[in-house]
């Protein structure tokens, strides 16, 4: 296949399709686009869950048991800390929390977040081009029945546990898209773009409100298709189906396929979800159905070849 293909993610689930992503396209074909609504400062550092989640993943360096952090990890700075009587609720093992200190040392000198981010791409030994949604701070705040809360207050600290009846995006509407976003997205190399199966609410929307972007993916030549997080009601990872039922929103692949309605041209769900594609029969959206459950890295390669072939098929 000719092109470059955008893959629009946010972490652990995003990142398992893009590793099958990178498995299968050359190096130059492929450029990932992270969430970093999640993005917040935790005792002085700048701390990127997300983009951290996909390098390590792509470096074949993340904890297989969580999907984040690093492998063989140790933590002593932690332990330290907590004697220290210091919060110890957003962990960072020290392997972790040597590139947060890398990160924010090189922020602070005047570097941007893209910069950084390929700096610590290529020190991984990553050929293919990770890049933030912007350089500017989007932060996610969710209303919820504990009140507003910042993104990791909710996800990490209350383990997702109030219900949540709003979310926003905090310095969204002064934000930029990177370069290396929003040059692909005008470029006549742009083969597709793929919305990978990451929470659409907390991983993809905050992309979706910098200024310029959802009008860009709409105008684009280039077809942009999404796959479900969701499979038969139930969420693969993450708070996804939680949220969809405490905003009112049926908690079913063909809601999430709505959200998108008017900014994908294609949709793939899971070979068992029948339901969700019998209500998307007369949509006039295009479907494709195959197995979405990525356990092993077979079946990442699967979903992404299926990607790939779908999107040429809609070119």
């Amino acid at each position: 296949m000719k092109g470059v293909f955008m893959a629009l993610s946010g972490g652990i689930g995003g990142a398992k399709l893009v590793s099958g992503l990178a498995e299968t396209l050359r190096p130059e074909q492929l450029t990932i686009v992270a969430n970093t609504g999640d993005d917040f400062e935790h005792l002085g550092l700048h701390v990127s869950p997300d983009i951290d989640t996909l390098l390590y993943t792509l470096a074949g360096i993340s904890n297989p048991e969580t999907g984040w952090g690093r492998a063989n990890e140790s933590w002593s700075f932690m332990s330290a800390l907590g004697e220290l009587g210091a919060d110890t609720w957003f962990r960072l093992g020290d392997k972790d929390l040597a590139l947060n200190v890398y990160r924010t040392h090189r922020l602070r000198t005047g570097q941007t977040l893209t910069e950084v981010t390929a700096d610590l791409a290529d020190r991984l030994g990553l050929s293919v081009a990770v890049v933030p949604m912007s350089d500017d701070p989007v932060r996610t705040h969710l209303d919820t029945d504990s009140g507003l809360l910042e993104f990791q207050e909710y996800f990490v600290r209350r383990q997702c546990e109030p219900a949540v009846s709003g979310i926003h995006f905090k310095g969204s509407e002064y934000a930029r898209p990177s370069p290396g976003f929003v040059n692909l997205l005008h470029s006549d190399e742009l083969a597709a773009v793929i919305i990978c199966p990451s929470n659409p609410f907390l991983s993809i929307d905050p992309m979706l409100s910098i200024p310029g972007v959802r009008d860009s993916l709409v105008s684009c030549s280039a077809p942009v298709i999404a796959v479900s997080p969701v499979i038969r009601g139930r969420s693969m990872k993450g708070p996804t189906a939680k949220i969809m039922g405490e905003l009112g929103v049926p908690v079913a692949a063909s809601a999430v396929a709505k959200h998108y309605e008017g900014l994908i041209d294609g949709f793939v769900l899971d070979s068992s979800d029948t339901d969700s594609a019998d209500s998307l029969a007369d949509s006039g959206l295009k479907l494709a159905m195959t197995n979405t459950v990525m356990k092993t890295l077979d079946d990442r390669i699967s979903l992404a070849r299926t990607m790939l072939e779908f999107a040429h098929s809609l070119r």
